[in-house]
C-alpha cells in the first residue's frame, strides 16, 4: 500500500526480515544481543554517572568520554529494541517515516561517534606533546564547543539522506533483507535514479571518516615521535598506556563499520547472512566494548566502579 506524498509516492510501512538464512535460529540469537545491548546500556549509564558525580573527572578525556557514552546509548538503543522485537515477536513491519528517523539516527550518530574519536585523539596528542599547555588549550569551554561541532556536523551532513530519499518514489517490494532501516538498503527499494544519492552518500562517508581517520594517524604519529624521545623507559609505558584504551576503542569501531560500509556496495559475493551479521554487531559491538574498555584501562573509572560494587558510592 502507497501513500501519497508531495510529489512522491512513498509506502505506509516496510518489512525488515531480521537476519535472512538464519531464520530459525532468530530466536535464539537475539538472547546474545540482547545480552550485549544490556551490558551497553548498563556500562554507558555508569560511565556517565561517574564522570557525572566525581568533579575530578571533569576533564577533557572524561568529557569527551561522557559524549562517548551518550552516542553509544543513542547508536544502540536506535536500532536495538526493534531488533529484538523482530528476532522474538516476529514484528517485521516498521513505518515509513519510523524507518527514516531509524536512517538518520544511524547515520548521524555514527558521524558524531567518529568526530569524537578523533576528538579524542586531538585530546591525546596535547596531552602528550603540550603537557604544560593542556589544560589552558582544552579548557572545559573549548570542549564543550568542539562536542556541539562533531554534533552539528553529524546532523548537517545527514539530514539530506532523508530529504533525499522522502522525495522519491518507491516500488512495489518493500522488503529490506536486515534487521534495522540503512540508507542503502533503503535506496535501493527506490524505483528512480538514484545515482545522486549514492554520489552524495559515498562523497559523506569518505569526506567526513577520511577527514577522521587522517587526524586521528597525524595525531598519532606526532604522540609516537613524542613518545620515542622520552628519556626513560617507564615514562614511554605510562604514555602509551594512555592511549591504549583509546586506540582499542577506535579499532572496534573503524573495522566493523569500514566492512558494513564496503560489503553494502561492492560486496556482491559476501555471504548476504555474514554482511548482516556484522551490521547488527556494528552497531552493538562499539557501545558495549567501549565503556568496558576505559572502565579497565582508566584507574579513575575503574576505582569508581569498584567502590561502588563495594557500596562506598554515595
Amino acid at each position: 500500500m502507497l501513500a501519497s506524498g508531495n510529489n512522491s509516492l512513498h509506502p505506509v510501512s516496510f518489512i525488515l526480515l531480521g537476519i535472512p538464512g538464519l531464520e530459525n535460529y532468530q530466536f535464539w540469537i537475539a538472547f546474545p544481543l540482547c545480552a550485549m545491548y544490556l551490558v551497553a546500556i548498563v556500562g554507558n549509564i555508569v560511565v556517565l554517572h561517574i564522570i557525572r558525580t566525581d568533579h575530578t573527572l571533569h576533564e577533557p578525556m572524561y568529557l569527551f568520554l561522557a559524549m562517548l557514552a551518550v552516542t553509544d546509548l543513542t547508536l544502540s538503543s536506535s536500532t536495538q529494541p526493534k531488533m529484538l522485537a523482530i528476532l522474538w515477536f516476529h514484528a517485521h513491519e516498521i513505518e515509513y517515516h519510523a524507518c527514516l528517523i531509524q536512517v538518520f539516527f544511524i547515520h548521524a550518530f555514527s558521524s558524531v561517534e567518529s568526530g569524537l574519536l578523533m576528538a579524542m585523539a586531538l585530546d591525546r596528542y596535547v596531552a602528550i606533546c603540550f603537557p604544560l599547555h593542556h589544560s589552558t588549550v582544552l579548557t572545559p569551554a573549548v570542549v564543550g564547543k568542539l562536542g556541539a561541532a562533531v554534533m552539528m556536523r553529524g546532523l548537517l551532513w545527514v539530514s539530506p539522506f532523508c530529504f533525499m530519499v522522502s522525495r522519491m518514489p518507491f516500488c512495489t517490494n518493500h522488503v529490506i533483507p536486515q534487521s534495522y532501516c540503512e540508507h542503502m538498503a533503503v535506496l535501493k527499494l527506490v524505483c528512480a535514479d538514484t545515482r545522486v544519492n549514492r554520489a552524495y552518500g559515498l562523497f559523506v562517508a569518505f569526506s567526513l571518516a577520511a577527514f577522521d581517520i587522517i587526524v586521528i594517524s597525524i595525531s598519532y604519529v606526532m604522540i609516537l615521535r613524542t613518545v620515542l624521545r622520552l628519556p626513560s623507559e617507564e615514562a614511554r609505558l605510562k604514555a602509551f598506556g594512555t592511549c591504549a584504551s583509546h586506540i582499542c576503542v577506535i579499532l572496534a569501531f573503524y573495522i566493523p563499520a569500514l566492512f558494513t560500509f564496503l560489503t553494502h556496495r561492492f560486496g556482491h559475493h559476501v555471504p548476504r547472512v555474514v554482511h548482516v551479521m556484522f551490521a547488527n554487531l556494528y552497531l552493538l559491538v562499539p557501545p558495549m566494548l567501549n565503556p568496558i574498555i576505559y572502565g579497565v584501562r582508566t584507574k579513575q573509572i575503574r576505582d569508581r566502579v569498584i567502590q561502588g560494587c563495594c557500596g562506598k558510592i554515595p
